[in-house]
């Protein structure tokens, strides 16, 4: 409803009866939420009960237009009729037996994730990318240790802008100093360089180097894609001096950025490592850390473990994820919603000049804020709510659009439209 002041702090008008304040039962269950919880999170006043396609609706009823599938999560959208089958058929048989026995789910997806890398030849299965960062972290300590480097010569590279998951290791090796602070004494033997600086990796990489990991699209780091050339550059780089080439693509792989791989866009780039997780389930917790031949025998018996890593049940929804991933009809939506996106972005832009630069691959678009609006992409991500369409962010000034890869055009046309109520709203506030 319309403020009574003259700045409005959020909201001029609500959709389809969409309210700023949760109703008294969500409002119940919200608040226990955060009694409950630690302050790790901070989720926004709502309960998300239920989706389908690229809608969610919440406890009270409102509709929203996902533009961000849990964070680059749900890539088939919700309520898949394949992925619940899948899900369904194998929960009536096992769940777990643990990884002292072969079931067969993993072992389909392991052989269908290694011939459609086109590069690995073993895989390791986690519960999420984290993991499947650590396993690389590890490997490439191990690869190195095996070549005879004494651990001071077993140095990481990653770069600045960059995200790896959240434990000790991971974040670590994540080149943003605002995720490492309190967390010190870090483990050491990781150095930072410059994202896409040609000149600074080169000086950077030595017989000390045991790894270099980066992104293919750095997604928390404000949707930066690499460019051109760079990965072929590091890639040789590794070669020269004995070390992996680690690509993370928890967020940028699985056909987010169009390609299946998202390195796929660079011809001549073939890892050591990838690590997947994300989108890999459509919504199912898992990783998995895809070996190159260089490093294929690295691991042996008790080198590595996890409980859960290669569930039965999160490996069959996944074998029908990465299955319906590669269908020439999901990778021409794919590229069409993204171009409709991004020409949407632009119309926006032209009318109200909100964003500096338009970014992005595919469903992976970021839309950094002009100076004058610096900081405020918390503030008009959460005005977006209140008109019905879910956006994310990368840092305060980069709005982040992920949405579900299934997303249709008639979706993509109410979330646009919805979006742009948005914005106008937020543009009129500040006059």
């Amino acid at each position: 409803m319309a403020g009574k002041t003259k700045k409005p702090k959020l909201i001029l008008v609500a959709k389809k009866g969409q309210q700023h304040k949760p109703k008294p039962a969500s409002k119940a269950l919200i608040d226990k939420g955060r009694k409950y919880y630690t302050h790790a999170y901070k989720p926004r006043d709502m309960i998300v009960d239920r989706g389908k396609g690229a809608m969610v609706w919440d406890l009270d009823g409102n509709d929203y237009v996902d533009f961000g599938a849990g964070i680059s999560v749900s890539s088939l959208g919700y309520g898949s009729s394949e992925l619940i089958g899948a899900l369904t058929a194998q929960a009536k048989k096992i769940w777990h037996t643990s990884n002292i026995f072969f079931t067969e789910p993993p072992i389909r997806l392991a052989e269908e994730l290694a011939k459609a890398s086109q590069f690995a030849r073993r895989v390791f299965l986690t519960n999420s990318g984290t993991e499947a960062n650590e396993a690389a972290i590890k490997l490439a300590r191990k690869y190195a240790a095996d070549k005879g480097k004494l651990p001071e010569n077993r140095e990481i590279i990653s770069f600045t802008g960059s995200f790896h998951g959240r434990s000790l290791a991971a974040v670590t090796a994540t080149a943003q100093p605002k995720y490492h602070v309190g967390f010190e004494p870090l483990p050491p033997g990781f150095r930072y360089c410059a994202f896409n600086d040609f000149e600074a990796i080169e000086q950077m990489v030595s017989e000390n180097t045991c790894a270099v990991i980066s992104e293919v699209v750095q997604g928390e780091g404000g949707i930066t894609p690499a460019a051109p050339g760079f990965l072929k550059h590091v890639q040789a780089l590794c070669r020269k001096h004995d070390a992996l080439l680690i690509l993370d693509q928890v967020q940028d792989g699985m056909l987010r950025t169009g390609k299946l791989f998202s390195h796929f866009a660079e011809e001549g780039v073939v890892p050591d490592v990838v690590t997947l997780a994300k989108a890999l389930g459509g919504g199912m917790p898992i990783g998995a850390m895809l070996i190159g031949e260089r490093a294929e025998n690295t691991f042996q018996f008790g080198s590595h473990g996890s409980t859960f890593g290669g569930n039965p049940l999160a490996c069959a929804v996944a074998r029908v994820v990465l299955k319906k991933l590669q269908t020439p009809e999901l990778v021409k939506n794919v590229a069409a919603r993204g171009k409709q996106l991004t020409t949407a972005l632009a119309a926006i832009n032209k009318k109200h000049a909100l964003f500096a630069e338009i970014r992005g691959r595919g469903l992976m678009i970021g839309a950094e804020l002009a100076p004058n609006f610096h900081g405020k992409a918390g503030e008009i991500g959460e005005l977006c709510r209140h008109h019905g369409v879910l956006v994310l962010q990368a840092g305060p000034n980069v709005l982040r659009f992920l949405p579900p890869l299934v997303i249709t055009d008639k979706e993509m046309r109410e979330g646009i439209t919805r979006l742009n109520d948005a914005i106008s709203a937020y543009i009129i506030s500040k006059k």
